[in-house]
């Protein structure tokens, strides 16, 4: 894939979560809400700052993270459906 976001934008895959509840009950497709969890695909170089330099991004590609139910701009690069969000978008990184 040769996408870069630009300044402080992100683009992120989402996690799938899991089918059943924990009582073993299987949701369905149409019951399922979108996850708010993903992985970091590809970060910008970083937004500027007023005197011109780069102000350096908390997350790097591969850091899981969570993010706002309604965030982002959902894409589809070569067939994957990605989104692309602001950092400021993003609650925290998963450990």
């Amino acid at each position: 894939m040769a996408f870069k976001p630009l300044h402080d934008r992100v683009l992120v895959r989402r996690v799938e979560s899991d089918e059943k509840t924990s009582g073993g009950l299987i949701i369905p497709d149409s019951a399922k809400e979108k996850p708010a969890e993903g992985e970091v695909v590809a970060v910008g170089n970083g937004a500027k700052d007023d005197d011109g330099g780069r102000i350096a991004m908390d997350v790097q590609a591969g850091d899981k993270i969570l993010f706002g139910k309604w965030s982002g701009t959902e894409i589809t690069l070569d067939g994957e459906e990605l989104l692309i969000m602001k950092e400021s978008d993003i609650l925290g990184i998963v450990s």
